[in-house]
């Protein structure tokens, strides 16, 4: 029975979660084996750093998104302040670029919302077990991102993203590209959204520089 490193007793697990319905779901589906325990639950980036160092937990199931932001930039202050807890990210969707950015912030893994609740409490086992738990899917994007290798980073991007990157690229407003694609300026944001997931950046502006220094915009 996987148990607490440290103490020789149930994983302990911190989650951090804003929606109650989705919180309490997953304390249920947790707390029903008897190697995992779930001893607190925070709503926000700034209650987990406080609830973290209150539980000392083993596992912080860390939801990607949050009021205050988004969880990977949470990651290496709950490092920092509790070294031994492991941090496993919980989100609605992501990209082997969002999964590497997980690993090189110090996260333990990242699971998808879409996952059963038998693989969402393997992957809280393993990684209170010590193992990294990334899906075979984001996996290999992790390891290339993290050795350096980044050649066809822009592979996952559709024609439209594309084309959508290359109008940032030229300094235009998300109304101007909207205008020039002839969409929505809704629909254009969606767009933009999606190639700064695909491409791991947390700005416009790092989107462009990734894609510069990557050769998308030549």
């Amino acid at each position: 029975m996987p148990e607490s490193p440290a103490t020789g007793e149930p994983i302990r697990v911190l989650l951090v979660e804003d929606h109650d319905m989705v919180a309490e779901a997953l304390r249920l589906a947790l707390d029903r084996s008897p190697d995992l325990e779930v001893v607190g639950r925070s709503g926000s980036m700034a209650e987990a750093f406080k609830d973290a160092e209150r539980y000392e937990p083993d596992v912080v199931l860390l939801d990607r998104r949050l009021p205050d932001g988004d969880g990977i930039s949470a990651i290496a202050p709950l490092q920092e302040a509790l070294p031994r807890a492991r941090v496993l990210v919980l989100a609605g969707e992501a990209t082997a670029s969002v999964a590497a950015r997980v690993a090189e912030a110090g996260g333990a893994g990242l699971v998808l919302k879409a996952s059963g609740l038998e693989e969402l409490e393997d992957a809280v086992r393993r990684v209170g077990r010590g193992e990294v738990v990334f899906s075979r899917e984001l996996l290999g994007g992790v390891l290339d991102r993290l050795t350096g290798r980044t050649r066809g980073i822009g592979a996952a991007l559709t024609p439209r993203e594309r084309e959508t990157l290359h109008l940032l690229g030229e300094g235009l407003s998300t109304a101007e590209i909207s205008k020039r694609l002839g969409v929505a300026v809704n629909t254009t944001r969606n767009h933009i959204h999606r190639v700064l997931e695909k491409l791991g950046a947390r700005s416009q502006l790092e989107a462009v520089t990734i894609a510069r220094r990557e050769g998308l915009l030549d």
